[in-house]
C-alpha cells in the first residue's frame, strides 16, 4: 500500500470514529481563551491517527494541534501535519461544518493534502503533481475574478481588531460580500472550488492550513502571508489564499500600502 493510499484511508477511518464519539457526552475544555476549545474527540482523534501513522511509518514526523510536535526542529524527512476537528468551535455547537486536516511533507515539499468533511462524508485530496479530488470526481481548476465581483472569506472577529480591522474593513467593503464558515480547511477547500475568491486570516498555524493548502495548489490557487511572502509548515503565519487575480488584486492594492502595520504583526510570530 502507498503512503497516500494509506493516508487516504486513516483519515477516512478516523471519521468513522468520530461519528461513533459524538453519539456519546463532549467533554469539552478550554485552551488559551474561553473560545479555543479542545474537547476529549479532539484528542482521541489526534490520538488514533498519531499512534497509527508510527506504528507504520515509525520514522515520520508528526506535528498536531492537540500536543503532538507543536515545536518541530526541522521538517526534514516526511512531516505529518494534523488537524483533527478543524472548526472546533462548530463541532461543539453545530455537530457539523468542522473537518478532519492532514497534510503530508517530504523534505519540506508537499507531498499530499487530505480534508474530510465529516458530516457530510466528503474526502477532498490530492497528491502533488497529480490533481485534486473530491471524493472520487475531479477539481477543475478555479477560474479568475475581480475583487467588487466576488465572495470572499473572512472571521469577522478580525475585522474588528484596533490596527488590522481597517485593513480587512476596506477590503470586504471593496467584495461583493463576505462569508465565514468556523473552519480554515473547510474555507481553504471553498476556494479550491470557487465559492470563495479568497480566504483571508491575521493568523493560523501550519495544522489549520496545511492539507487544504496542496488541495488549492493542484486547482491553481494561490496561497502566500499578507506580505506575500511563501507560507510554511513550520510556524505560525498570517494566510491569504484565492485564485490567482483576486489575490494580486489585494496583496498590490490594499495590503501593501500597509506593509509597516503587517510587519509588526508578523514580527510577533518569531517570538
Amino acid at each position: 500500500m502507498s503512503l497516500y493510499d494509506f493516508a487516504k484511508g486513516l483519515v477516512l477511518e478516523a471519521g468513522n470514529k468520530v461519528r461513533t464519539m459524538m453519539k456519546d457526552e463532549l467533554n469539552i475544555e478550554t485552551k488559551s481563551n474561553p473560545n479555543d476549545l479542545v474537547t476529549n474527540v479532539d484528542k482521541a482523534t489526534e490520538n488514533y491517527i498519531y499512534e497509527a501513522i508510527l506504528r507504520n511509518y515509525p520514522d515520520h514526523q508528526v506535528i498536531g494541534e492537540e500536543g503532538h510536535g507543536h515545536h518541530i526542529e526541522n521538517i526534514e524527512g516526511v512531516v505529518w501535519v494534523v488537524d483533527p476537528i478543524d472548526g472546533t468551535l462548530n463541532f461543539v455547537h453545530q455537530k457539523e461544518n468542522f473537518a478532519i486536516s492532514i497534510g503530508i511533507y517530504r523534505a519540506g515539499q508537499p507531498y499530499a493534502g487530505f480534508v474530510y468533511d465529516v458530516m457530510k462524508d466528503v474526502l477532498y485530496h490530492a497528491r502533488a503533481g497529480e490533481g485534486a479530488f473530491e471524493n472520487k470526481h475531479p477539481l477543475p481548476p478555479i477560474e479568475d475574478t475581480v475583487l467588487n465581483q466576488s465572495l470572499i472569506g473572512i472571521n469577522p472577529n478580525w475585522v474588528t481588531k484596533p490596527k488590522i480591522g481597517p485593513i480587512f474593513s476596506e477590503i470586504v467593503n471593496q467584495s461583493r460580500s463576505c462569508r465565514a464558515y468556523g473552519s480554515a480547511a473547510l474555507e481553504i477547500i471553498s476556494v479550491a472550488k470557487g465559492q470563495l475568491a479568497t480566504y483571508m486570516t491575521s493568523r493560523l498555524q501550519p495544522w489549520d492550513f496545511a492539507g487544504g493548502l496542496i488541495i488549492l495548489d493542484e486547482v491553481g490557487g494561490i496561497s502566500s502571508n499578507l506580505l506575500g511572502e511563501k507560507l510554511t509548515i513550520a510556524r505560525a503565519n498570517s494566510v491569504i489564499i484565492g485564485n490567482k487575480q483576486v489575490h494580486q488584486e489585494i496583496l498590490q492594492n490594499y495590503l501593501e500600502p500597509h506593509s509597516d502595520v503587517l510587519t509588526e504583526l508578523h514580527e510577533r510570530f518569531k517570538k
